[in-house]
């Protein structure tokens, strides 16, 4: 497996945290964990299914999860995302926000699976990520900038902050900023910030899986360390402890 990101254009940055471009040999399993982004994503090859065998359309929108999704190839595969706010993501697409794999098939932005699968193909991501990012900045789609002060506020401190804290950050009421942030992104203020949360968590721990739990607890706001693991194993489907095991063992093989 290869991986690369793409860092996106200077004028889609408040919404697209990256570009990112994943090639696998396949056959394979594919698990993929909760994190706080909804990400746009391309196939080339495959096919690509769910678990329970619903074949994956190209591209679609993967929104934000509240559990680990495991994907099975049948072949090689490119995987082409853009990883994007979850505040942000339909509002690029013009769509009303949902939940789940979301088939962008009858969107404007399926006539570029041709030229991005052909791209893959040839080894060529940059070309596949240079015609996403033009198409985008044709939208002309504005940032909310509410939500824009929210989100930013929500990932600096790492999902940490209270619901009124994010909307003082916003300069908003909580009741307005809960209305609008719901609208954006289907989601509450509160699950995405969860979300962050399990997120910086989960990177820290494949970074230094030796890293004390009662610690990270402490410092990303958890009442204790039973309230990680609980929290931890609601997103991943394994305890804090457990996924620092196995990556330890992965580092030594």
């Amino acid at each position: 497996m290869s991986h690369r990101e793409f860092a996106p254009p200077a004028a889609l940055r408040e919404s697209v945290r990256c570009f990112w471009h994943e090639r696998r040999d396949g056959p394979a399993r594919v698990d993929v964990l909760p994190d706080g982004y909804a990400e746009i994503v391309f196939l080339a090859g495959g096919p690509c299914r769910m678990e329970d065998g619903r074949l994956l359309p190209s591209p679609f929108v993967m929104a934000l999860l509240d559990g680990p999704v495991a994907l099975r190839t049948d072949g090689p595969l490119d995987i082409l995302g853009i990883r994007c706010f979850p505040w942000t993501v339909y509002e690029l697409l013009g769509l009303p926000a949902g939940r789940g794999p979301v088939d962008l098939g009858h969107h404007p932005i399926a006539a570029l699976q041709p030229l991005v699968a052909a791209s893959l193909r040839a080894g060529r991501a940059d070309d596949a990520v240079d015609a996403l990012a033009r198409h985008l900045l044709a939208q002309r789609v504005g940032v909310d900038r509410l939500l824009a002060r929210a989100g930013g506020a929500m990932r600096d401190a790492g999902g940490t902050l209270p619901v009124g804290r994010v909307a003082a950050a916003a300069h908003a009421t909580v009741r307005t900023l809960e209305r609008r942030f719901k609208r954006a992104s289907g989601r509450t203020v509160k699950d995405v910030s969860s979300l962050v949360r399990f997120e910086q968590v989960r990177n820290r721990l494949w970074i230094d899986p030796d890293a004390d739990l009662a610690g990270l607890a402490q410092e990303y706001g958890y009442a204790d360390q039973p309230h990680l693991s609980r929290e931890f194993k609601r997103y991943s489907g394994t305890t804090p402890a457990a996924f620092a095991q196995r990556r330890r063992a992965e580092n030594k093989s």
